[in-house]
């Protein structure tokens, strides 16, 4: 593959992620106005919240097909259909048509981004580190103007009006398919999966212990930060803003130590990266008024950056079944964040959201030494 048809793909699924995530990012800030409509609770809300990772389960199912059969559709039809779903919940009347969109907006997510990394990856070749810090940014960037756009749109129109937006994802479907219908995705597999499943086993064991700490830090950050701000006395818009703001600081965290873990390995960053935002958030705690910008500048630079990493050390560990390998880890990092966003949001419905975010960084702490327990890759 040249580098020009590299960097075509590379570009080209980077921006449907960007416009996909940029739909999945509506959630967090019209939480508020969700939970005041329906009348519903934190603990409610995390578990609303967590049906739309529920479809994770299905995960290990699609990367196997998409490593064997191909996977171009998946990411050339989920940002329309994750649009038009995201786009609906506004309109929600009950809890159960609230929590049915999110669960077919979790179904059409875990197609893309179970399918689309390994794309990149295989396209990135020996600079995977690169490719995906270009992948995730997209998916950054969408998540950081979603907030914005959707909180304007919903003071434009109205919380049952915004759903105007949705035409944004299938024109992206659109011109997706025009470009990557004459082109094959289908990747080469010539070893065998059942030879690597011990290789399986011995990662992802430990591995799953890392991303469930981690996931407590990361869920209180991203889902319950509007709500901890609104609480704190802050308007919707500002706390839409702030959002955006640790979003687009975790793009820039993504494009920076992305391609600096590929020269100095993905252990060292993330070890770094965690400890910095474990120890910021006390600190985050503590602050008032202009002072919690630059903290959530450096808390999204470390915090978020660190999914670009874990998805590059899982390529490296499996490249020759990237998909698979991808698609576990979205299962197993999918699941942990919905076990995180209940446990998470009951603690702050118990003992209040400051108590959960400390409790949050502690976990996130202890990850840094369960990272020495995976193998070795001059092991496998």
């Amino acid at each position: 593959m040249t580098d020009e048809n590299s960097n075509r793909q590379i570009y080209s699924i980077a921006s449907g992620h960007l416009i996909h995530d940029f739909f999945t990012s509506f959630l967090a800030p019209l939480l508020p106005s969700l939970m005041d409509h329906l009348s519903i609770n934190l603990t409610t809300a995390g578990l609303l919240t967590s049906l739309s990772k529920l479809p994770s389960i299905f995960n290990p199912v699609i990367g196997y097909l998409a490593d064997k059969k191909g996977s171009r559709y998946f990411v050339i039809f989920a940002p329309g259909i994750t649009a038009t779903l995201m786009s609906l919940i506004g309109t929600s009347n009950s809890v159960i048509t609230l929590g049915t969109l999110l669960f077919f907006s979790g179904m059409s997510s875990t197609l893309f981004h179970a399918a689309s990394p390994g794309l990149v990856a295989k396209a990135s070749e020996n600079n995977t580190g690169r490719g995906l810090s270009l992948y995730m940014a997209g998916g950054g960037i969408g998540r950081s103007l979603g907030p914005l756009v959707v909180v304007w749109a919903v003071g434009m129109w109205g919380l049952d009006g915004y759903y105007r937006l949705m035409f944004i994802g299938w024109s992206v479907s659109v011109i997706l398919f025009i470009q990557f219908r004459s082109i094959v995705l289908l990747p080469h597999q010539s070893h065998s999966l059942r030879a690597e499943i011990p290789l399986f086993k011995r990662f992802f064991l430990p591995f799953a212990l890392v991303l469930i700490l981690r996931s407590a830090l990361i869920s209180s950050l991203s889902t319950y930060l509007p709500v901890f701000m609104v609480e704190s006395g802050a308007p919707l818009w500002l706390a839409g803003t702030v959002m955006s703001i640790h979003e687009i600081s975790g793009v820039i965290g993504a494009l920076i130590l992305g391609p600096i873990s590929d020269k100095v390995g993905r252990t060292k960053i993330l070890n770094i990266s965690m400890l910095i935002s474990s120890l910021l958030i006390p600190v985050f705690l503590q602050a008032r008024g202009w002072q919690i910008f630059p903290l959530l500048v450096i808390l999204g630079f470390f915090s978020i950056s660190t999914g670009t990493i874990f998805m590059a050390l899982v390529q490296d560990y499996f490249q020759h079944h990237r998909a698979t390998g991808n698609s576990i880890y979205i299962l197993i990092s999918f699941l942990s964040n919905a076990l995180m966003l209940v446990v998470v949001g009951h603690i702050g419905d118990v003992f209040g959201l400051k108590i959960a975010y400390l409790l949050s960084s502690g976990a996130a702490l202890l990850s840094i030494p369960a990272l020495k327990l995976l193998p070795s890759r001059t092991s496998v």
